[in-house]
């Protein structure tokens, strides 16, 4: 018993002593967006590899997502008669939950686990002591950038991801079911509201930060050559993904 307890304190030590490790981080890194030089090329070059390197991959994802659920959602709506419900419902299922969360362990799998090795790989071969040796401050340079290109980038892409997957659900529903267009889509019109959009959008820009922020934490801490870099990228996509899941939950219940 007492083995277990001691186990459990050691877990709860190790975890509150990360996310503490996590804020101040995000407090430095917050403190050194307004203290010049300002990276504005670093930030855009972030930005592509974030943003418009993801675009294919999110593309697919919120047209499939849009497309199955239209095709589950259709068969469970018909046994009460509501089909012309499905059009608002794929659309409030991408805006509020699919397309951010979805978007983000995507965005998390792709470029999230590259921030996480990338970074582990410069500090296990000293890179950023030597930026820190030419008087560079390594969060500035490196790290600053990444945040802020995955903040602003995320509720892009989520819009992508949305704008396809409800195309997709509008082709399944309408084509190749044979749901009346014109239903379809005015019964998403009366029933989407804005709301429903920017919520979504808001939840897109604090999963970008979650994730940006725990893989830039793991590969700047990593330790102990080349298997120290792929246990930091491996602990990076699993504790993103699982933040991304319970920060959806906490989302949800504070935006509803």
């Amino acid at each position: 018993m007492k083995t277990l307890i001691a186990l459990l304190g050691r877990i709860t030590i190790n975890i509150l002593g990360e996310m503490g490790g996590m804020a101040v981080m995000l407090a430095k890194s917050i403190s050194l967006t307004f203290t010049p030089p300002f990276r504005i090329r670093n930030l855009i070059k972030q930005m592509e590899i974030i943003g418009v390197n993801s675009v294919p991959v999110v593309l697919l994802t919120g047209l499939f997502t849009g497309m199955v659920l239209a095709l589950q959602g259709y068969y469970g709506f018909k046994k009460f008669g509501g089909e012309s419900l499905l059009g608002a419902t794929v659309t409030l299922s991408m805006t509020r939950e699919l397309g951010p969360v979805l978007t983000s362990l995507m965005v998390t799998a792709r470029a999230g686990s590259a921030m996480a090795a990338e970074l582990g790989t410069m500090k296990v071969t000293e890179q950023m002591d030597a930026l820190a040796a030419m008087a560079v401050d390594p969060l500035q340079y490196l790290i600053v950038p990444r945040i802020w290109a995955s903040v602003l980038m995320l509720p892009l892409l989520t819009v992508l991801a949305d704008a396809i997957g409800i195309v997709g659900g509008y082709i399944v529903g309408v084509k190749l079911l044979g749901i009346d267009p014109g239903i379809y889509v005015q019964r998403t019109i009366d029933i989407v509201q804005l709301k429903d959009i920017t919520d979504g959008l808001i939840k897109a820009a604090v999963f970008g930060l979650l994730l940006a922020l725990i893989g830039c934490y793991k590969g700047y801490h990593a330790k102990g050559g080349a298997k120290g870099v792929g246990e930091a990228t491996t602990h990076a996509v699993v504790i993103a993904s699982i933040a991304i899941l319970i920060g959806d939950y906490i989302l949800t219940s504070l935006l509803m």
